[in-house]
């Protein structure tokens, strides 16, 4: 069954959420305890000094950073942010409601509320998405996405091969961070299958009760992620949630799970999660990098710590599990 939109409950203007969203008391935000001293790093990748050094430090203790400099226009950054926004808020429901996804399928294209959920009594998510399949070009179908604002498919088309392009660079130096090849990570996870993924976070009337998106980590290569202003993107470090503090130039990098498998454990993909806020709607834009589904990835280092896995696999215990953590990347160690 389709779940309502978040949206629409939001607009509704009750005072509490419905009981589907609050999350049990273990998993709830508690944004008092959330560390604002903490800070994700910010490397300039423009500065080659000591750059491997800072990237192989972030990488160890935080499986994530943000990027400056990165060479992607930030007129496009700003591109993308406004077109998804125009959807969501500059279009009625009933037109956003003609891009619906397939709720029964996982990660289906198009507008839906449901997308990391194990079984109908899992906590929802107070978010609403529109996923986009944009690689390899075989997937991209620019009809399946909106009309409006006009520009809408030529920014999103444009946006994805800026984050291709990025994702190269960013694997490659994170080879080299480790003495391996440039192009070894990229060889072991293949042609990128690349999902744009615009989530859209109403306003929420109890945000001590819910999250924008449950803990997890990705479960692809590596994801780029843009959010706007609001904030509410948080990464585990350390044993606290530490938010990522919003910059307009920058692109928030997060390893996933096949780049921890790759490394051999050396680089931990990133624990995150969002939270939500009573007072503004936050639209974040991620973009997601993946092997195909019948690729097998391993760690490119012996002894190895992590059993081979087909990617296809990984996925489908991944969406029958759920994420919770880092559960599924738990399985595989030896």
């Amino acid at each position: 069954m389709e779940t309502l939109r978040v949206q629409l409950l939001a607009e509704k203007g009750e005072i509490a959420v419905p009981s589907q969203y609050v999350q049990p008391p273990e998993t709830r935000p508690q944004i008092e305890k959330t560390n604002v001293k903490a800070a994700v790093p910010v490397i300039d990748l423009s500065s080659r000094t000591n750059l491997l050094d800072e990237l192989k430090k972030a990488c160890k203790e935080w499986g994530a950073f943000q990027v400056i400099n990165h060479k992607v226009p930030i007129s496009l950054l700003d591109d993308m942010r406004r077109v998804g926004r125009t959807f969501f808020e500059g279009r009625t429901m009933e037109e956003k409601l003609k891009y619906s996804c397939d709720s029964a399928s996982p990660a289906s294209e198009g507008y839906g509320s449901r997308m990391l959920v194990a079984s109908n009594d899992t906590v929802l998510d107070w978010r609403d998405y529109f996923d986009h399949h944009t690689l390899p070009s075989s997937r991209r179908n620019p009809s399946h996405w909106p009309e409006s604002p006009a520009d809408y498919r030529k920014v999103v088309a444009e946006y994805s091969d800026h984050m291709k392009a990025l994702a190269q660079e960013l694997l490659g130096l994170v080879s080299e961070s480790l003495d391996l090849t440039c192009q070894c990570i990229e060889n072991v996870v293949g042609e990128f299958y690349q999902n744009i993924t615009i989530s859209y976070y109403p306003p929420c009337p109890q945000p001590e009760l819910t999250l924008g998106l449950q803990s997890h980590s990705d479960f692809g290569a590596i994801t780029l992620l843009i959010q706007d202003d609001v904030g509410g993107l948080e990464v585990f470090n350390n044993g606290e949630w530490v938010s990522v503090n919003p910059m307009s130039n920058a692109i928030c990098v997060i390893l996933a799970d096949q780049t921890e498998i790759i490394t051999n454990g050396e680089y931990k993909s990133a624990q995150h999660r969002a939270v939500t806020n009573a007072g503004r709607s936050r639209l974040s834009v991620a973009t997601f990098h993946d092997p195909s589904k019948t690729r097998q990835i391993s760690p490119a280092f012996h002894p190895p710590r992590y059993r081979p896995v087909i990617y296809g696999d990984y996925v489908s215990s991944w969406y029958t599990k759920g994420p919770e953590g880092k559960r599924n990347l738990d399985a595989l160690l030896l």
